[in-house]
């Protein structure tokens, strides 16, 4: 098989910094799943992800963070269409999620991070990353705000409390999803967040240069930062050092215990492969050599930020124009820090 190009998926075919790309998959694999689907509320979404992410949203800076770029959203939001074709076509009837929660769950997925995008006034705030420790709770806004706009009204309160299953700002058990089809819907979403992000052709690259970064910008390494949680990683590359057992940890927490090991459903839609899992198990095995090793010199590849300047010039769009204003007036996101430890934060 060719080496893994730069801003591909784990299958090397579809190119993940494009939105136009992801969504045409991500749109091919919900109408071969779902007879007769509308696809307006996903196609309106990647509108509205383009628009935001490139900072031609009015009233939004795009997107500024190196780690959680738009690769990141787009690459979850394709990973979250293969699990959802996966269980789908595996479990009894009664147990699918169905065509509206499907379409619900690749829009949460698209927008899980979007809470890391500075609003204009918020000059206050210097980089997106800043946000890190109230990020989740401000896409769960910004979806709740958003979905009325496509048809998801009844759905916005779950939608706003469901994104958590992808972030640390709330104990798992606590977030406020009752219905079983919704919960496995989080279940689906936190997994696809998390495989998505650890199986990127340059995982141990971005943690060591990108993730550090933005852990910095919000305090939770470095030096101490007034205000902010004690930091817990001293520099790259005690971050590095630290994830693999934070690996072992995520699995034994939350791929295979509190989601439930759905993450196999990967391997029903790809009929008995998970290069998703290929691909983290060797990139853990990687960063274990570099630590053995003390070689940094390991690190040879020189990751590429998917922020707004390089989503503008992928999709040839300028600032300056007025474009089309959203239908809505979406709220302010917040900026309130939640009350987490600093060592929830893992190497993800």
């Amino acid at each position: 098989m060719p080496e893994r190009q730069t801003h591909y998926d784990v299958t090397n075919t579809i190119r993940i910094s494009d939105p136009r790309e992801v969504g045409r998959e991500v749109s091919r694999l919900l109408r071969a799943l779902y007879r007769g689907i509308n696809l307006a509320p996903v196609t309106r979404a990647f509108d509205t992800f383009t628009r935001i992410y490139t900072g031609t949203l009015p009233g939004y800076h795009g997107c500024d963070t190196w780690y959680h770029d738009a690769q990141h959203s787009l690459d979850c939001t394709l990973a979250m269409t293969r699990l959802l074709d996966g269980h789908e076509r595996t479990v009894p009837k009664r147990s699918r999620v169905g065509d509206r929660r499907a379409q619900l769950g690749v829009i949460c997925a698209l927008f899980h991070d979007v809470g890391y995008i500075r609003r204009q006034e918020e000059t206050q705030i210097r980089n997106g990353a800043e946000l890190t420790l109230c990020h989740v709770t401000r896409s769960g806004e910004f979806l709740a705000d958003f979905l009325p706009t496509v048809g998801f009204a009844r759905e916005a309160a779950m939608a706003e409390q469901m994104v958590h299953f992808t972030g640390y700002e709330m104990p798992l058990d606590k977030v406020r999803v009752r219905g079983a089809k919704d919960r496995r819907l989080g279940f689906l979403l936190g997994t696809a967040d998390l495989v998505a992000q650890m199986a990127d052709r340059e995982y141990p690259e971005k943690c060591h240069t990108f993730l550090y970064r933005e852990f910095e910008a919000c305090g939770l390494a470095g030096p101490a930062l007034p205000g902010r949680p004690a930091p817990i990683y001293q520099s790259p590359e005690d971050l590095l050092r630290k994830t693999p057992e934070f690996a072992r940890k995520l699995f034994h927490d939350r791929l295979d215990g509190y989601f439930e090991g759905v993450y196999r459903h990967i391997e029903d839609h790809f009929g008995g492969q998970n290069p998703y899992l290929v691909e983290i198990r060797r990139h853990i095995d990687y960063i274990r050599q570099i630590i053995e090793s003390g070689d940094l010199e390991l690190l040879r590849r020189r990751p590429e930020v998917v922020n707004a300047h390089a989503l503008r010039g992928l999709l040839g769009v300028k600032l300056g124009g007025r474009g089309r204003r959203p239908r809505v007036r979406l709220r302010g996101l917040r900026t309130r820090r939640a009350k987490v430890s600093a060592a929830d934060y893992i190497p993800i």
